[in-house]
C-alpha cells in the first residue's frame, strides 16, 4: 500500500457514524489508493480522496459517540493534517419541527446563527441556578463556523432558492449504492410520522400533515442546533430544548468538534427525538446531507489546486481515476425530474465573486 501526503489535503469531513462516511466516500469523485502513515498514539484510520477540486480526508468515529469522541478526533485530525483549512461536520440529527417549520424526516438541516441565538448551541455545558439551567456565556462558547463556508452556505440560500440542480444530481448518484443494510433510497412520506407532545395531559398523539407535493419533496433549513452528550428520545425534553434555545435540531458531536475546530455543520433529519427514534430514515438523511455539503463545497473553487497523490475509482461509471489531483466526473448539472428542494430561514446576503486567500489554497466563490 502506498503512502499518502498528510500535507497535500486541505478539506477535513467528519462523519461520525459509518453510515454517514459511507455517503461520504459516495460523494468522492475519485479515491486516492493507499494510506496514511501511522505512528504510536494515532487512534484513527483516515480515507482519502478528491471531491470538487480538492483533496479531502473523511474521518470517522470508532465505536462511540458524543462531544468527547469528536473533540479527541478533530485535535488529531489538526495535528495530523499541517495544512487543512475548511471541515464540514456531515451527517444526521433530530429535526425538531415547530410551529412555524415543517421540518420533516430527509430534509437537511444546516447549523446557522439566528438572532442572539449561535448557530450552535452546547445546552448542556452550563450551571445551575436558582432560575433554572443557565448556559454558559448564553451558549456562545463554541467557534462560529468558517466564514467562507458560512458564506457558500448563504449563497446556496439567497441564491438558489427553488435550484434543485445544486443538491439533487449528487443524491441521485448514489441513492442505489448499497449499504449494509440495503440502499440510500428515500422510504417515502408515508413512513414519516409526527408525534406531538401535551404539556397537560403528557401524552403524545399523531400530527396529521399532508404529504408534501413531488415537485417540494424537501425542505432546506438553517437555524441554531442543538449538541450535547445526551441521546435525546424523549419527546417532553425535545420539545423543552427547542423552545428554551430555538433550535431546528439535536445532535451528538458538533459541541466537541467546535472546542477544536471551526466546523460547518450540516445534518439530514433522521428522526424527531422521541421514543419513537429509529434508524430507518438514517441512510436517505445521511445521503442528503452529504450531498448538500458537495453542493457547498462546489460554491467554493480553488483557484490554485494541490498536487496529489495516486487516485483510484470510486466505483461505477461516474468515477473518473485522477494521478495529479484533476477533477473528475460527470456532468451533474442537470436536475431531478420531480423533486424539488426548497430552502427557508436564512436573512443574510450571499457572497459572489469573493476571492478568499488563506491555507494552502485561494478560493472564490461562483
Amino acid at each position: 500500500m502506498k503512502d499518502l501526503d498528510p500535507s497535500v489535503y486541505t478539506i477535513a469531513w467528519i462523519a461520525p457514524l459509518p453510515i454517514e462516511a459511507q455517503a461520504a466516500m459516495h460523494m468522492l469523485d475519485a479515491r486516492h489508493e493507499g494510506g496514511f502513515p501511522l505512528t504510536y498514539g494515532d487512534d484513527y484510520v483516515f480515507r482519502a480522496g478528491e471531491m470538487c477540486g480538492y483533496n479531502v480526508v473523511i474521518a470517522q468515529l470508532p465505536r462511540e459517540y458524543g462531544t468527547g469522541a469528536a473533540a479527541a478526533l478533530a485535535s488529531q485530525m489538526k495535528k495530523f493534517f499541517p495544512n487543512l483549512w475548511l471541515t464540514l461536520l456531515v451527517g444526521v440529527a433530530a429535526g425538531l419541527p415547530s410551529a412555524r417549520r415543517d421540518i420533516r424526516l430527509g430534509d437537511v438541516i444546516v447549523a446557522a446563527p439566528e438572532g442572539d441565538t449561535p448557530g450552535l448551541v452546547a445546552y448542556d455545558l452550563g450551571k445551575e441556578t436558582a432560575d433554572g439551567f443557565q448556559l454558559l456565556k448564553a451558549g456562545h462558547v463554541l467557534m462560529p463556523t468558517e466564514s467562507v463556508v458560512q458564506s457558500a452556505v448563504d449563497t446556496i440560500a439567497n441564491e438558489y432558492p427553488d435550484e434543485a440542480r445544486l443538491l439533487l444530481p449528487h443524491y441521485d448518484r448514489i441513492k442505489g449504492r448499497l449499504h449494509r443494510a440495503g440502499n440510500f433510497a428515500d422510504p417515502g412520506q408515508d413512513q414519516d410520522t409526527l408525534y406531538a407532545y401535551d404539556a397537560q395531559t403528557g401524552t403524545t398523539s399523531v400530527v396529521a400533515r399532508a404529504p408534501r407535493p413531488t415537485g417540494q419533496r424537501t425542505c432546506i433549513w438553517y437555524g441554531p442546533i442543538g449538541s450535547g452528550e445526551r441521546l435525546v428520545k424523549n419527546a417532553r425534553v425535545r420539545d423543552d430544548l427547542r423552545d428554551r434555545y430555538h433550535l431546528i435540531g439535536l445532535e451528538m458531536e458538533a459541541a466537541g468538534t467546535m472546542n477544536r475546530v471551526a466546523a460547518g455543520v450540516i445534518r439530514g433529519v433522521c428522526d424527531y427525538g422521541d421514543e419513537h427514534k429509529n434508524k430507518q430514515w438514517q441512510p436517505y438523511a445521511a445521503a442528503m446531507a452529504a450531498a448538500y455539503a458537495k453542493a457547498v463545497l462546489e460554491r467554493i473553487r480553488p483557484l490554485k489546486r494541490a498536487g496529489a497523490t495516486v487516485t483510484d475509482k470510486e466505483g461505477g461509471d461516474d468515477a473518473v481515476k485522477s494521478t495529479n489531483g484533476g477533477h473528475g466526473g460527470n456532468d451533474e448539472s442537470s436536475a431531478s425530474a420531480g423533486h424539488g428542494i426548497h430552502m427557508y430561514n436564512k436573512e443574510n446576503k450571499g457572497q459572489t465573486g469573493t476571492v478568499i486567500s488563506g491555507g494552502y489554497n485561494s478560493f472564490t466563490f461562483n
